[in-house]
């Protein structure tokens, strides 16, 4: 299908973008493009103005800085995937990010674009969210840091003000004694996620000592499966794990659609969560 009419702004500079967006409360960022521009073709999204920031310096890159890792951006999912610093000091991210969509997307398609979109069925949020990463927007006021437990509102709607674009991420070094997984379960390799679970896990002599759940597609945002990052405190490793996984699809309202239907969806959180859990701590 062919768009429908609309303006276009390639931005010389951050300023400009933010000026733009702030003057057009329908105006759309294009970065990568590999989430906008397929809504566009299906007149799913009708902006008034798409503000290109694809060429502006300074949004793209990885850096370990300290505490935590800042990733711009306009960074592909290939270059995060890729990174050492990502792979040693936030292997979850990479994981995940290795199952986006397939190469030449993840060649084009950028970190901040897919997080910035809020689609709950995108494999980022869920994991940025269970590693209580905090995104950073610009505006011609200056920085803000959004939590990612307030930065997805609603299906594909973040917490961005008019006038704001994302500009990097910040993922916390989670520290030594910490395993990593995530399990996707998805009809072809470059479809969305059906379900997904992200799982980090802290054991220490044989039993989990803290737990972070991020669920895919089990909502209208991504989720924290907290009952069962409660009810894992303390747990052995083993078949001890697989009751606590059995609260994974509490608090959800998973959607229903050609793929699956909420019932199907609520039992494949189960499964997924048991096998990332496990993988996650280690278990054989």
């Amino acid at each position: 299908m062919i768009p429908a009419r609309f303006d276009y702004l390639r931005a010389g500079s951050l300023e400009e973008a933010c000026q733009a967006l702030a003057a057009d409360e329908d105006a759309k960022v294009i970065a990568g493009g590999q989430s906008l521009l397929p809504l566009l073709r299906l007149r799913l999204s009708y902006p008034t103005t798409l503000v290109d920031i694809g060429r502006l310096p300074g949004l793209s890159g990885v850096e370990d800085r300290g505490d935590h890792v800042h990733i711009g951006a306009m960074t592909t999912h290939d270059e995060v995937m890729r990174s050492p610093v990502v792979n040693a000091a936030c292997p979850l991210v990479a994981m995940a990010t290795a199952t986006v969509a397939d190469p030449a997307v993840r060649h084009r398609g950028t970190f901040g674009g897919s997080l910035a979109h809020g689609d709950p069925a995108g494999d980022l949020p869920a994991v940025v969210l269970a590693l209580d990463g905090v995104l950073v927007a610009r505006s011609e006021r200056g920085e803000r840091d959004i939590p990612a437990a307030e930065f997805f509102v609603d299906y594909l709607e973040s917490s961005l003000r008019p006038g704001e674009i994302l500009a990097g991420v910040r993922i916390p070094k989670l520290g030594e004694g910490w395993g990593y997984h995530y399990e996707k379960f998805h009809r072809t390799a470059q479809a969305w996620a059906i379900v997904g679970v992200a799982a980090a896990v802290r054991r220490s002599n044989g039993a989990i000592q803290e737990a972070r759940v991020g669920l895919t597609n089990m909502g209208s945002t991504p989720l924290r499966a907290r009952a069962v990052e409660a009810a894992l405190r303390g747990v052995e490793v083993g078949e001890q794990v697989r009751p606590a996984c059995e609260a994974a699809a509490e608090g959800t309202s998973p959607p229903a659609d050609l793929h699956a239907q909420p019932d199907y969806r609520r039992h494949l959180a189960k499964v997924l969560t048991y096998r990332a859990i496990g993988k996650a701590a280690g278990a054989p």
